[in-house]
């Protein structure tokens, strides 16, 4: 941290330093398995992932045009895309019951793109590219290197560009296996394969904002450049970051055996936990977070309750991101975060506890309350009809909406 020479405080490569960038090729070459070397002089480095989206879709794309993305995803892609070329999202909606065609709950399939690609054209929007977030943000899920071959296969056909977004790789635990698309020994489409991961989760760094872009299409990278000027990295983080990765032996050996340990040893104790309280969760084994459903605590199963329910979470000072948040088409699913100590993740579990216990008891007593109006009711000889109860507090639910806006992203 104290070698702060003259070079490091100049104006540096729009691309990256590089030294830097030919340490992200060799630790990206074996960390993501790549099927062969990557080359430095195909890596851009920019502040962070938000950069990488904005600048990529702006390249990719003209004002209008849309890019297909399955469904929930992360919420902040949608502005990020918007933000300079007026991208739109065409979402490919996944839900939780399973047809005989699938095997577990929000699955992808290669006939699920083919149908939101269809739906698009026939509004008349022109779909340029294709975005993939492995492993999954919210769902948890990882892409068995099948299903990502066919994805890329389909792309291939209708040429779109594919945006391979895996900033959570080497957040996996368990036994899982990952599949990088750097990994895949054929690719059908390499100049429109486009692969992009950060320091910020897999390292717990996200205010270190260094995100990196990876794509053997020199045109692309090329206008990519002109506009990474705007999103570069201070030359002293791109020279501390340097010397992180490539201390293999303290990798290796201690960050990622204890990292990756502490992580599934959190996600078992939000899982059980949750499990007592009688919330289901997906199955997964990526990402720092668990994709839960509650929708049995729903009041009605709409986005209207599902908000009720978040607003009386955020009163009991948790911060649990819900489902709208993430563009899900079915009310009643969170993502609850479980990157952080033992101690905070059973404060939540209490907390839910007692918040749903309350809850539900509250409701229990309205219905006694309501039933004995109901025969109250009929007793002086009234229709037993409900009367209209007020509309919702309109100037409420804006407010509401809006920090809601503002921190689940």
């Amino acid at each position: 941290m104290n070698y702060l020479e003259p070079e490091l405080f100049h104006y540096s490569d729009t691309q990256g330093t590089k030294s830097f960038r030919e340490e992200i090729a060799k630790f990206l070459t074996d960390y993501a398995r790549a099927a062969e070397a990557l080359n430095p002089e195909h890596i851009t480095v920019m502040s962070g992932c938000c950069a990488v989206f904005a600048t990529l879709s702006t390249v990719l794309c003209d004002p209008c045009d849309g890019y297909l993305i399955p469904t929930p995803c992360y919420g902040g892609i949608n502005s990020k895309t918007w933000l300079y070329g007026g991208i739109q999202p065409v979402h490919v909606p996944l839900f939780s019951e399973v047809t005989d065609e699938e095997s577990h709950p929000f699955q992808l399939t290669a006939e699920k793109l083919e149908a939101a690609l269809q739906r698009a054209k026939n509004q008349g929007i022109r779909v340029r590219a294709l975005i993939l977030i492995n492993p999954h943000n919210p769902l948890g899920d990882i892409y068995p290197a099948q299903l990502l071959k066919h994805c890329l296969e389909f792309a291939h056909r209708y040429e779109l560009h594919v945006i391979m977004d895996e900033i959570y790789m080497l957040s996996v635990y368990g036994d899982a296996t990952f599949t990088s698309v750097l990994s895949l020994d054929c690719v059908p489409d390499p100049e429109r394969t486009h692969f992009m991961w950060d320091f910020s989760k897999d390292f717990g760094m996200s205010g270190i904002r260094v995100g990196v872009l990876y794509t053997r299409n020199h045109e692309i990278q090329k206008a990519v450049n002109q506009l990474a000027v705007f999103h570069g990295c201070p030359g002293p983080v791109q020279h501390v970051l340097s010397q992180f990765i490539s201390d293999r032996d303290w990798l290796d050996n201690v960050f990622f055996p204890t990292n990756k340990k502490r992580l599934k040893e959190a996600q078992n104790i939000l899982v059980d936990g949750l499990a007592d309280v009688g919330i289901p969760v997906l199955k997964s084994s990526g990402g720092l977070y668990v994709w839960a459903d509650f929708r049995k605590f729903l009041k009605s199963q709409t986005f209207e309750a599902e908000l009720e329910l978040w607003q009386k979470l955020l009163e009991e000072k948790l911060l649990i991101s819900p489902g709208k948040a993430f563009y899900c088409y079915e009310p009643g699913w969170f993502r609850l975060v479980f990157s952080d100590s033992v101690d905070k993740i059973y404060l939540c579990i209490q907390r839910l506890e007692q918040m749903l216990h309350a809850d539900a008891t509250e409701s229990a007593a309205n219905n006694i309350s309501s039933n004995a109006d109901a025969l109250c009711t009929l007793k002086e000889g009234s229709s037993g009809n409900p009367s209209n109860t007020p509309g919702d507090d309109v100037s409420q639910l804006k407010n509401i909406l809006l920090y809601y806006n503002h921190i689940c992203i």
